[in-house]
């Protein structure tokens, strides 16, 4: 067969621009960072939280990169090649790249890294469910050979939504995937420093000073060029708001990733502070259901919330009342994209009436059993919309029991499946950016294959109409598919959608060349 080379890129011709070859920048000194959430699990790999993704893309880096337009473009690779009509995959890593110990970054590390992280990650395991044999045929050569033609493997491996498919070293990646690696050896821009980290106060990172970019193209997203110009960065861990909002004031610190939104318009009018967008898909917004234990295990009960909900008041209450900052009647995709559609809306869109759903709780079953919600105090943007979740279900008739912790504490929390009355817990709100929510694929939540990331909900329905959408041949069966997912995710509920918020971060005005999409730091500097 005639070999046919991939360019993996946003746009046609994106990946033939080319740019003189980058060097590391000269140092910039420090960057003092406030991350939405404490770092408390350094492991990509094992960790779906964003803080600890976020971490991730400073110390490690990836085959593939993603871009603004959610393309995916060879990050650590000089090419990307399939042939055997699209049944094998020829993969060449860049001259000189390096791990932050010094040793060169080879073919079989990268075999090792991917085999670890498709032990943890969804879109993972679908494509070696697809994979005859992956090897490294060369010290700078993968290779995927397939059962079938799997045009979605530059996604799989750059996507940046879930676990990241992060490369390290061969010997820390055989580590058993379902146990966190606390060795962070990466090949990434920034080294990390563990004999600096102090849990609830400090991350620190490091330059490192033999990272290569790539020699092309322009930074976006994770895809481009990644030149650091600091020398250091620090994140610094500050849960009040108004004392993050007065360090960002007096400049003791330079970014403020998630500022609340009643702190929003102190900053907008603050002499050498900038608010801007961060990530123009904003965060959409859900609420995580438990369905294995209490209430929440049933569906009837789990739709009779759905009704419950209005979305604008939750919306509203995070981000203020600006119609520009919020979206409600928002579905499982996200709005304004490929896959976004109306089909089952009417759960969310039909008039609410509190009195009618008590009286359908009812015969549902329910007999007032407690509905734990787990709020995290420490996020007060989740915070305050998981106050207004509160208020709404209780004027429905649901029992509902706020609990207050720290993120951290909420994220171990929610492994526990034990019931209610044992530790367990029902629901809690969270944020995802919404370039995660774009497709079936690398939409985590809506799955009904039992993982932990969706409640453990179980759901045939889901499963099949995603594999409709993964096996599709043409767009119109994609979007087909899409619209039979949505109609009955709106059946089984695997978590309620809650609304979409303008994702907003706030800066020293004298910092420049932030790349859109989520926190990272590299193309950033002063003046």
């Amino acid at each position: 067969m005639d070999r046919r080379r991939f360019v993996i890129s946003s746009s046609a011709g994106l990946a033939a621009l080319s740019a003189p070859r980058l060097s590391l920048a000269a140092g910039g000194g420090t960057l003092k960072f406030v991350p939405h959430a404490d770092l408390t699990v350094i492991d990509p790999t094992w960790s779906n939280a964003y803080v600890t993704r976020n971490h991730g893309y400073m110390v490690f880096d990836t085959l593939f990169g993603q871009d603004s337009k959610f393309g995916y473009q060879p990050q650590m690779l000089e090419s990307a090649v399939t042939d055997q009509d699209g049944k094998r995959w020829t993969l060449k890593l860049r001259d000189g790249l390096k791990f932050h110990d010094g040793s060169p970054v080879l073919a079989r590390d990268c075999v090792a890294s991917l085999r670890r992280w498709a032990g943890r990650d969804d879109l993972g395991k679908a494509l070696f469910a697809v994979t005859d044999e992956l090897s490294a045929s060369d010290d700078a050569t993968i290779v995927f050979r397939l059962k079938r033609p799997y045009p979605l493997l530059p996604m799989a491996l750059g996507k940046t939504g879930l676990m990241m498919a992060a490369i390290m070293p061969e010997r820390i990646a055989k580590a058993d995937p379902d146990k966190q690696i606390t060795e962070m050896v990466g090949s990434g821009p920034y080294r990390f420093k563990a004999d600096e980290r102090i849990a609830g106060d400090r991350a620190v990172y490091e330059r490192f000073a033999d990272y290569k970019p790539r020699s092309s193209g322009n930074p976006d997203g994770t895809a481009g060029p990644k030149v650091a110009h600091f020398d250091r960065v620090e994140w610094r861990i500050i849960p009040d708001a108004s004392t993050a909002g007065g360090a960002l004031r007096t400049g003791e610190i330079d970014w403020w990733e998630l500022p609340s939104a009643d702190m929003l318009p102190l900053l907008r009018n603050a002499r050498g502070v900038k608010v801007e967008e961060l990530d123009p898909t904003g965060y959409m917004v859900s609420l995580r259901v438990n369905h294995l234990q209490g209430p929440t295990a049933n569906p009837a009960i789990r739709r009779l919330m759905l009704q419950a909900i209005v979305q604008r008041d939750i919306a509203m209450g995070m981000a203020g009342t600006d119609p520009k900052l919020w979206r409600d009647k928002v579905g499982y995709f996200c709005p304004e994209t490929e896959f976004a559609n109306d089909a089952g809306m009417a759960a969310l869109t039909s008039p609410r009436d509190p009195a009618a759903i008590k009286r359908q709780l009812a015969e549902a079953g329910y007999k007032g059993e407690k509905i734990v919600l787990m709020d995290p105090g420490d996020l007060q943007v989740n915070s305050v919309g998981t106050a207004v979740v509160a208020d709404t279900l209780k004027r429905s008739g649901f029992n509902i029991e706020s609990i207050t912790m720290d993120w951290g504490t909420l994220l171990q929390r929610r492994n526990k499946k034990d019931p209610i009355a044992d530790g367990g817990w029902s629901i809690y709100l969270v944020q995802n950016s919404g370039a995660d929510l774009l497709n079936p694929a690398v939409h985590g939540q809506l799955r009904g294959n039992g993982s932990l990331i969706n409640g453990w909900c179980t759901s045939p329905g889901i499963e099949a109409q995603r594999d409709a959408w993964m096996n599709a041949t043409t767009a119109a069966d994609q979007i087909a598919a899409a619209r039979k997912l949505q109609e009955q995710a709106f059946v089984d509920v695997p978590y309620i959608p809650l609304g979409q918020v303008a994702q907003l971060t706030a800066l020293r005005a004298d910092l420049g060349g932030m790349v859109k999409g989520m926190p990272v730091f590299w193309n950033m500097k002063r003046g």
